[in-house]
């Protein structure tokens, strides 16, 4: 009989050490009800506070592979997509949640993986754009994620609404579409969304509810001019290299 855990939970983490250790205990918590086999990967990406001690400290506290393992990898730089693709690549669940650490929606997990097994989508996305979705952040945040879907949009071809944040999906269906994405930083996610939309796999946006429970580790208008250039490099990605 395999060990495996049947759900991986992949969270990149970075300069973390405020919410980390609660963030966890948390989630495991409401997770439990559930009765999942479960795995959690916290991809930690150049962190210079106590973010990889403490997650070490979860992956001692939370090794047992039958009730909620945690485990940390560390990229050893601050690099978001990358920290999100190994964790993926090295997820062992036949299904993977790509979570965020100041998120854990549960309640997301919970409807994502029902869906999934139901066979109506191989992929799950929850938008903080869709309707039904309640974005509780600052407002000049939630109109830099619209702008940012409309970028998309508008030089990519996305027919979603979102592709940061929450998603769940089949490892098997998605996992040649994760080795094929060449961008990483900040635009991994989109490219992993926008990949697998125009691969035909069978998607579902659903909404959530974005509650910010500090503020981000890094500073938007510092981030701005890197997304941008990195949305020029997907484009040449998908639209000229294919």
């Amino acid at each position: 009989m395999s060990s495996d855990p049947r759900i991986s939970i992949v969270i990149p983490v970075y300069n973390e050490e405020g919410i980390l250790h609660a963030s966890v205990v948390d989630l495991r918590e409401r997770l439990a009800p559930l009765g999942w086999n479960y795995e959690i990967i916290l991809a930690e990406n150049g962190s210079k506070d106590r973010t990889v001690e403490i997650g070490e400290e979860l992956s001692q506290k939370y090794n047992d592979p039958a009730n909620g393992q945690v485990k940390i990898i560390s990229m050893g730089e601050p690099n978001y997509g990358k920290a999100m693709k190994q964790g993926i690549l090295l997820a062992r669940g036949e299904m993977v949640i790509c979570d965020e650490i100041d998120l854990c929606d549960a309640d997301f997990h919970r409807r994502a993986i029902e869906i999934l097994e139901s066979g109506a989508a191989d992929m799950v996305i929850g938008s903080k754009l869709v309707e039904g979705a309640s974005d509780d952040r600052p407002m000049f945040r939630h109109l830099a994620s619209m702008g940012y879907s409309s970028i998309l949009r508008i030089m990519l071809g996305f027919r979603g609404t979102d592709t940061h944040g929450l998603k769940a999906f089949r490892r098997v269906a998605l996992l040649d579409i994760v080795r094929a994405c060449l961008v990483d930083k900040d635009v991994f996610a989109s490219e992993f969304v926008i990949r697998a939309d125009r691969g035909g796999i069978k998607m579902r946006e659903i909404p959530v509810r974005v509650v910010e429970k500090r503020p981000p580790s890094i500073n938007l208008f510092k981030r701005v001019p890197n997304v941008l250039k990195n949305v020029v490099k997907l484009t040449y990605a998908i639209r000229i290299r294919g």
